[in-house]
């Protein structure tokens, strides 16, 4: 299967790395800035065409899978072209910055028949995938809440590495960029159907990017049960814990690390599994982005064999993007939106901490 990245920058080893493991045919990288691509063409060790335009490369090197890892707010136009060319799209997140753009997405994919993944890609962390293995055999009983802490630490020198980055327009804050995986995580486990939320952000430690750097909010799903989100950028000493706990009426469980990356507790009504096998469930990756990558290219890849919905769809983007702008929504004016939300953009809130 021939594949192109286009993007190549912060994340783009995974997608390089993952596309090797899976045995994807690598034919093209692409990159506005041609030399990055070039870069990356001779640190992967690829004899590979480079460009710095996207839809020549479509053109010339007609891919059948296309990864876009470029910045956040390009990922929607990218998209469309690539699915209008015939390709399937694997999508970092956030799959766009407005629910129209998701939209326009997954229209497109309709149209052409393709299959588009949003790459939420902790969803195949081996613990993560062991708590949702017990959510469906309904070890939970009843779910009354869930929480979702994402903890880490951005300086003036990531900000810094690119004039995208926390900006309206092309980024947006804490809870579009390094909040998004959990959020989606919360949401997937919680039912999925909100009806409503009330948020709060602030940028307290970061007056050089537009967004915010720390979010807070409580969700109520449709199944009555409750969510609470908490994520900053604001912890000293770096990067402290992306935390995903679920209480139900049978059970309860933690799953803690940096990165949703290992179990922390774990206690079931129905009887606890041995700790040897709730340790066989950590994994240890070198950073926050974790081991998922190389799964979500296994699943796309069989996806598009089988001609089945990928396990992350453009749906699942769509659903985590929503979230976020609705408590963007809820903590611009003050009270509680209820959802579905039709539109929203992060332009919307443009110059909300100004002055």
């Amino acid at each position: 299967m021939k594949y192109a990245l286009i993007g190549c920058g912060r994340v783009s080893h995974n997608h390089v790395s993952s596309a090797k493991d899976n045995g994807l045919e690598i034919v093209a990288f692409c990159d506005i800035v041609l030399e990055k691509a070039k870069k990356k063409a001779v640190e992967s060790g690829l004899s590979v065409n480079c460009y710095d335009d996207y839809k020549l490369m479509l053109e010339k090197e007609k891919p059948q899978l296309v990864a876009i890892a470029t910045t956040s707010g390009t990922h929607a136009d990218i998209a469309v072209d690539c699915i209008m060319a015939g390709c399937h799209v694997i999508i970092e997140k956030p799959i766009a910055l407005s629910l129209e753009d998701a939209d326009r997405i997954i229209e497109a994919e309709k149209k052409m028949g393709v299959h588009v993944c949003a790459n939420h890609q902790n969803r195949f962390n081996t613990a993560i995938q062991q708590m949702r293995n017990a959510l469906l055999a309904e070890r939970f009983g009843k779910l009354f809440y869930g929480t979702i802490s994402i903890r880490w630490f951005r300086d003036k020198g990531y900000y810094g590495s690119g004039d995208w980055r926390g900006t309206w327009k092309e980024d947006g804050g804490t809870l579009m960029n390094q909040c998004i995986h959990g959020i989606d995580l919360l949401r997937w486990m919680m039912g999925d159907e909100i009806a409503e939320v009330v948020g709060m952000t602030d940028r307290l430690n970061h007056p050089y990017i537009e967004a915010e750097d720390l979010g807070i909010a409580l969700v109520k799903f449709k199944n009555g049960s409750y969510g609470i989100i908490d994520g900053t950028v604001n912890v000293y000493g770096g990067d402290y814990e992306e935390t995903l706990t679920i209480f139900g009426e049978k059970g309860f469980a933690k799953v803690g690390g940096t990165c949703v990356n290992k179990i922390d507790e774990w206690r079931f009504a129905d009887g606890a599994e041995t700790e040897s096998h709730i340790e066989s469930c950590t994994e240890n990756p070198p950073n926050v982005y974790g081991f998922g990558h190389r799964s979500i290219y296994a699943d796309m890849i069989e996806a598009i064999k089988e001609n089945r919905k990928p396990y992350v769809d453009s749906l699942a983007g769509r659903r985590a993007l929503e979230l976020v702008l609705a408590i963007y929504k809820s903590a611009a004016e003050g009270c509680s939106v209820k959802l579905p939300l039709d539109s929203c953009s992060t332009l919307d809130f443009e110059g909300r901490f100004d002055g």
